[in-house]
């Protein structure tokens, strides 16, 4: 006899773009917390890895990234909750958020992209870290990661480009420790598409859920896995994924003078 599988939990807050943008201006400087954006590679890892479903649970915010899984959500659950996709996010921030006097820390990307964003924005402290390739299996390479962050606190924000769960790893470290002050995110390729280095979807592709397919398309070799093998899971996952939405409070935080 086969065990009963169970459930797990997934919260997500129902926040889109224009919802989130005070919670981004008012979080300041005074404590830490981090926002998680989940794709449907993301949930299939929260349904698979109990140890991630514990960063998810550390996070101050999780905003819904995918456009199809909302999709999914909708028609398979009656749900219906908000998209804040992390690239549209990342690009506001820069677009309308950041001070020219904000200290920002990055944390992936390179050398060049930093340099561009500091140009692109008119930043006169952005504080950017690279990691080596593979540090997370390394605790001598997480922790000097960790201290970089640390030493760069109190910050407006820190952006963790670094891939998942890399960095959602970092970022609950990070609160865990206690030390860091300031709102971090975990944005993925956010940076690349910001400073040119990939395209997305038109508009037109986003709001037919079909920016999935303009990835594949662009970057088969690197993309087909997750499409056209993890991907497709998530339709039989979602009977075993307890989606709960919270919304949103009513009280915002005093943006900082």
């Amino acid at each position: 006899m086969s065990a009963r599988i169970l459930p797990v939990n997934l919260s997500i807050d129902n926040y889109d773009l224009a919802g989130f943008a005070p919670r981004v201006t008012g979080f300041g400087a005074g404590r830490f917390g981090f926002v998680v954006t989940p794709n449907v590679d993301h949930v299939i890892r929260f349904h698979d890895d109990a140890g991630f479903r514990s960063l998810y649970q550390a996070a101050e915010f999780v905003l819904l990234d995918s456009r199809v899984l909302a999709l999914m959500l909708r028609l398979g659950r009656g749900l219906r909750v908000r998209v804040c996709p992390g690239s549209d996010l990342t690009a506001a921030l820069f677009r309308e958020f950041v001070r020219a006097d904000d200290r920002v820390v990055l944390i992936g990307a390179t050398a060049a992209q930093a340099q561009r964003l500091t140009a692109d924005y008119g930043l006169r402290d952005l504080r950017h870290y690279c990691p080596p390739m593979g540090f997370i299996r390394d605790p001598a390479a997480v922790e000097a990661c960790l201290q970089f962050v640390e030493h760069a606190s109190p910050f407006r924000y820190c952006l963790i480009a670094i891939g998942s769960p890399q960095q959602e790893v970092v970022a609950a470290r990070l609160k865990e420790r206690g030390r860091a002050r300031g709102l971090a995110l975990c944005i993925g390729a956010s940076i690349n598409f910001l400073t040119g280095v990939e395209r997305r979807a038109p508009r037109w592709l986003q709001r037919a859920h079909l920016e999935w397919l303009f990835r594949l398309l662009s970057e088969p070799g690197r993309m087909a896995r997750r499409y056209l093998v993890r991907g497709p899971r998530m339709f039989w996952l979602l009977r075993h994924i307890e989606v709960s939405v919270r919304e949103p409070a009513r009280a915002v935080d005093v943006p900082p003078s």
